[in-house]
């Protein structure tokens, strides 16, 4: 679904979904190999992630204590160029939206996470003209819940990476792999062979 104004704007190339900037700010060869080379392989945690979305998306409005929450919204930001939608908004008493991810693990802090959720909240400022101050994910594992706060310094990064995903996607060019802590629980890890490259890299150096 876009906005009508969306692709007036901004070519079907350029529209940068959601879901790519949480690849991309974690790594961006596995962005370029989902997004670009649309390769995809499942593992334990992708598929406890997709059973959680899957219940998640399974209701489309609640309201509990006063606080109405909408499942599986639709966002987008002309401005931003970007689309797709958030597991959950919880509107507050006063209207004010408050934007919840779910993730399938324990709770930590994790920027690539904290970047998505608030290319959501930018998405419903421009949206409803409604300021977003912070939202909130909910790991599954844990039971736990950690409030983020939109701050200046992470909307500004957060716009960085949107500039760079967009302009990876755009590019058509996979990044060589990182091989690094990241690689241990990717589910691309052998499409993306991390290790073979790097020695390979490592024997071809004079």
């Amino acid at each position: 679904m876009h906005s009508p104004d969306l692709l007036e704007v901004w070519s079907e190339a350029e529209i940068v979904p959601i879901s790519a900037l949480e690849h991309y700010a974690y790594c961006p060869r596995q962005c370029a190999l989902i997004h670009i080379e649309q390769v995809y392989e499942e593992n334990v945690y992708t598929l406890r992630g997709a059973a959680l979305h899957e219940r998640v998306d399974e209701v489309e409005r609640l309201t509990e204590e006063g606080v109405v929450l909408e499942y599986a919204l639709p966002l987008w930001s002309v401005r931003l160029g970007l689309m797709g939608r958030a597991d959950v908004v919880g509107f507050l008493s006063d209207g004010t939206p408050y934007p919840i991810e779910y993730k399938s693990g324990k709770r930590k802090v994790k920027y690539h996470d904290d970047v998505q959720l608030c290319a959501q909240a930018m998405c419903l400022e421009a949206m409803l003209q409604r300021a977003v101050p912070k939202g909130a994910i909910y790991y599954h594992a844990s039971r736990r819940r950690r409030e983020v706060a939109f701050t200046s310094e992470l909307r500004a990064l957060t716009e960085q990476v949107i500039q760079e995903t967009r302009a990876m996607l755009l590019s058509g060019r996979t990044p060589p792999p990182v091989n690094d802590a990241r690689c241990r629980d990717c589910s691309l890890i052998q499409l993306c062979m991390p290790e073979v490259i790097a020695r390979l890299q490592r024997e071809q150096t004079p």
